[in-house]
């Protein structure tokens, strides 16, 4: 009895152990809520370039999305260079969202 009491706890037990977070989401569905009230993009590239600051400081991953709506923010303020430099950041970071940054990219193009 006192074995199979043992035997439960610690499968009980490796069944709680929780994981480190894949990427450090921080501020960022916080900036998306905000573009979509009409917050100012200067203020968004400032919390967005602070966040990947302090996600490079941790060794952490930035998530996906992050560098392309940085560089969205970008091409609204007329930075051009840096809105191509977020989307090659995302394309390289999150393969699977080349088709939608070459498709932007070549839109900057026209």
């Amino acid at each position: 009895m006192a074995l199979a009491l043992l035997g439960s706890t610690l499968l009980l037990g490796g069944c709680m152990a929780t994981s480190k977070p894949l990427y450090q989401w921080d501020t960022y569905p916080a900036q998306v809520y905000g573009h979509f009230k009409g917050e100012s993009a200067d203020a968004q590239i400032a919390a967005l370039e602070l966040q990947l600051q302090k996600i490079q400081a941790n060794g952490t991953a930035p998530p996906p999305g992050l560098h392309a709506h940085l560089g969205m923010l970008y091409s609204k303020v007329g930075r051009d260079d840096q809105m191509v430099e977020q989307l090659e950041q995302e394309k390289s970071l999150f393969p699977e969202s080349a088709p939608f940054m070459n498709r932007l990219l070549a839109q900057l193009k026209k």
